[in-house]
């Protein structure tokens, strides 16, 4: 592999479960089983190759409006992977869930509190798992939190400055995203990350679908990136 620039924040749009079993004549479940599988070699690859954030899109505000015998078996699998924390931790990987959690069962929220506390003291990779997430939903919080401040007199509307809206963003404290990754041949954010990707590079793979992604389609993609002259607006 070439001399490799390695982005600090990578971004992973989860695309094409439902067209992966499809394929192959399964059902959209199967699809999405086959591609959470896959999540902990890529997070772990991260962690190897030194990148400090990988965030990834599971679950968006947008989904709820799939058909509901889908959406009770993302939720189902979100409980299973969930048992699976530990393993992150033993390998030094922090977890962190951004997304509004109030739209899931309590059982599920415990679980996403209780593995945020058993990785905290991690050093490696903050791994964040987006659910019930969507980056309009994002800014809107955001900005409704800062309007409270400044009802409340603890924030002057002067003080305003783009770095408020990112302390009140869910990924407050993270860098901005360097790479976006998005299998599946989609050329789109679909809602993700929209603040944090304003300089963003993308890289977009109509070649393989999620649950074919590998480590070296990870590998790949870093690899374009560090081939990008980043101006950030400059020359």
């Amino acid at each position: 592999m070439e001399q490799l620039t390695i982005p600090k924040h990578i971004g992973i749009i989860m695309d094409g479960n439902g067209r992966w079993a499809k394929k192959r004549g399964l059902p959209r479940s199967d699809g999405h089983t086959a591609g959470a599988k896959l999540i902990k070699s890529i997070a772990r690859r991260c962690n190897e190759l030194g990148v400090k954030n990988l965030t990834v899109f599971a679950f968006s505000t947008e989904n709820w409006a799939r058909p509901q015998e889908e959406v009770s078996s993302i939720i189902n699998l979100l409980r299973y992977y969930l048992k699976e924390i530990d393993k992150y931790v033993k390998e030094n990987i922090r977890i962190r869930f951004i997304g509004d959690w109030s739209g899931f069962d309590q059982d599920i929220q415990d679980k996403m509190a209780k593995s945020e506390e058993a990785s905290k003291n991690a050093t490696g990779l903050v791994f964040s798992i987006a659910l019930n997430y969507g980056g309009r939903a994002e800014i809107t919080h955001a900005a409704k939190q800062i309007a409270q401040e400044v009802e409340e007199g603890k924030l002057a509307i002067e003080e305003i400055t783009e770095q408020t809206l990112s302390d009140h963003m869910y990924t407050a404290g993270m860098p901005d995203v360097d790479l976006i990754i998005r299998p599946s041949g989609e050329y789109r954010l679909s809602n993700f990350l929209i603040w944090q990707s304003a300089y963003a590079e993308y890289v977009f793979m109509d070649d393989i679908l999620w649950p074919d992604f590998k480590v070296k389609d990870l590998d790949r993609a870093i690899e374009e990136y560090s081939r990008r002259n980043r101006r950030f607006g400059g020359i």
